[in-house]
């Protein structure tokens, strides 16, 4: 059944043919939420919100645009809804300064604080490369937290022009907007984004080091965690790397001082990790052992890199967002 039998049913009343005119979409109007809201939990809200106001004006739907051109309209705004009810989302060293002591990691800040990573679900093996590269670059850790610090407006506009291409003219009628006023927020935008990520994509960082540079990284990290081996984390490190852990406020700079609450603190129990791939970068679910013995998990580490050495590693240590990315609570080897 193609998407106009599909609409005709749907308006008729047919709900199951409205799943299936916008299971297409699913996917990507929660990327485009997540990349509005910094958070998965808030961007599944905003997708619910989009799906069941889609739902009940599909009656209104003229078709003067595509569908998935309607429904980003929908979610956009959505998304706008939400951002004006809710603090925006941080990293660690937007929160608070760095730390030196190690004995003291504060308490957890709770609430709708943090910035949240994103399970990577573009495959390897996607037909259209040059597709796959630009949404992983759409989704990186630091582009998303850029966003955060636009305006919610100029946060629409950006990722509406530069990362789903819409055009000036469909953006403006999205946000209601002038044209002109859609140009004057892109160039606001771009100059705030620009002066807060890094000057190479990671998507770049990751193409430079080929396959098996990548591989070997990951396997040489993953093998000095397991084994506590300070030394190669060292060699792995760039000097100005940095180390965070939301929902706990404190976070490390410089390599010293990274590699010192490794030893004094990470290294103190065993760990296995399995490595997975988060915001379009490599990451790893973390395991610690338990005074049972068996390792749970206990942290999402996602890397950012730059030249081959390791620039960040972002920890994330909330439970609830585990099963988010299907990682089961056990280690199982």
């Amino acid at each position: 059944m193609d998407e106009a039998e599909l609409l005709t049913k749907a308006r008729a009343g047919d709900p199951a043919a409205f799943d299936r005119l916008a299971a297409p979409y699913r996917g990507e109007l929660k990327a485009h939420c997540y990349r509005m809201l910094g958070s998965l939990h808030d961007a599944e809200d905003a997708l619910q919100e989009s799906m069941l106001a889609a739902w009940r004006g599909l009656g209104g739907f003229e078709g003067r645009s595509s569908l998935r051109t309607w429904l980003y309209r929908i979610s956009t705004n959505a998304c706008l809804r939400l951002v004006s009810k809710r603090p925006r989302r941080l990293l660690s060293p937007d929160h608070g300064p760095p730390r030196r002591d190690t004995g003291d990691l504060g308490e957890p800040v709770t609430g709708p604080v943090w910035l949240e990573p994103w399970p990577d679900d573009v495959p390897d093996d996607d037909p259209g490369p040059a597709t796959a590269f630009a949404r992983r670059e759409g989704v990186e850790l630091a582009f998303v937290a850029a966003l955060q610090h636009l305006p919610a407006t100029q946060r629409a506009v950006l990722i509406l022009r530069e990362v789903l291409e819409f055009s000036a003219a469909e953006v403006a009628e999205f946000l209601d907007i002038t044209p002109a006023a859609v140009n004057s927020a892109l160039q606001r935008a771009r100059k705030a984004v620009r002066e807060r990520v890094p000057p190479t994509a990671q998507q770049t960082e990751l193409s430079a080091l080929g396959a098996d540079g990548r591989r070997e990284l990951i396997d040489a990290f993953v093998t000095a965690w397991e084994r506590a081996d300070v030394d190669t984390i060292v060699t792995l490190l760039a000097d100005d790397a940095r180390f965070t852990m939301p929902p706990l406020p404190a976070w490390f700079d410089g390599r010293d001082s990274v590699v010192r609450f490794f030893t004094e603190r990470v290294f103190a129990t065993p760990w296995r990790l399995v490595p997975i791939r988060a915001n379009g970068q490599p990451a790893f679910a973390c395991y610690q052992q338990n005074p049972d013995g068996r390792f749970r998990i206990g942290a999402i580490n996602v890397l950012g890199l730059r030249d081959g050495l390791i620039t960040e590693l972002a920890g994330f240590l909330d439970p609830a967002l585990y099963p988010l990315f299907g990682l089961p609570e056990e280690f199982s080897p």
